[in-house]
């Protein structure tokens, strides 16, 4: 994956359920043909493959690419699972990306005005991602998992994501772009951003720990 996506040719797919939205899209090339974009909150499971189902012509590409997180620990596993199914089952290729990358490529034009963005989304447990944005889309660092009060010690002046209000807010300085990733958005991800072998990233270690094996 080594040519833009914009020059890509081929119908391709693309689906992110790691957020309380729903989002899959159908393009040919860069052209978009057909998408849903449903705020369930909850439900993804029960959710994606139907909403898959209403693109044209069933959804079915000659490759797939997904959202890999992270975000909701439930729906990043969703996604990466239904991706990997229909791979098997199309046989055509599954790639991810990142989730705070398709958020960043959602505000594409607003992040390259700013010279660079900061990603912040709900993390769970109390905490924010986070994760800082050049202006031409590459990650400056490694995706964090914080609590708010640490977070917003982070001096980027455009703030976007789900969380980019409450950040702003918080911080008392900024501007904040509130935002969800959108499928939509995927011709503005750079080539950089894709991965062969999708498998869900949580941005940070399981909460529960596998019991040690009796002596």
């Amino acid at each position: 994956m080594t040519a833009s996506i914009a020059s890509s040719d081929g119908l391709r797919l693309v689906i992110d359920s790691a957020s309380e939205a729903c989002s899959v899209a159908l393009f040919d090339g860069a052209r978009l043909l057909d998408f849903r974009h449903d705020l369930i909150g909850r439900g993804h499971a029960e959710r994606l493959v139907p909403l898959i189902a209403e693109l044209a012509g069933g959804g079915r590409a000659d490759a797939i690419f997904v959202g890999c997180g992270p975000g909701s620990f439930a729906g990043v596993r969703i996604g990466v699972a239904a991706a990997r199914a229909l791979s098997i089952g199309w046989r055509a290729p599954a790639f991810g990306f990142s989730t705070l990358s398709l958020v960043a490529a959602g505000a594409a034009d607003d992040i390259a005005a700013a010279g660079g963005g900061l990603i912040v989304v709900e993390g769970g447990h109390g905490q924010w991602f986070v994760q800082p944005f050049a202006a031409d889309l590459t990650p400056c660092a490694d995706v964090r998992s914080l609590l708010p009060d640490e977070a917003v010690l982070l001096d980027t002046a455009l703030v976007v994501g789900n969380r980019a209000e409450a950040f702003v807010a918080r911080r008392g300085s900024g501007t904040a772009l509130a935002m969800l990733p959108d499928a939509r958005a995927f011709p503005h991800l750079p080539a950089t951003a894709l991965f062969a072998d999708p498998s869900p990233n949580y941005g940070r270690a399981p909460d529960a720990k596998p019991m040690a094996t009796p002596a």
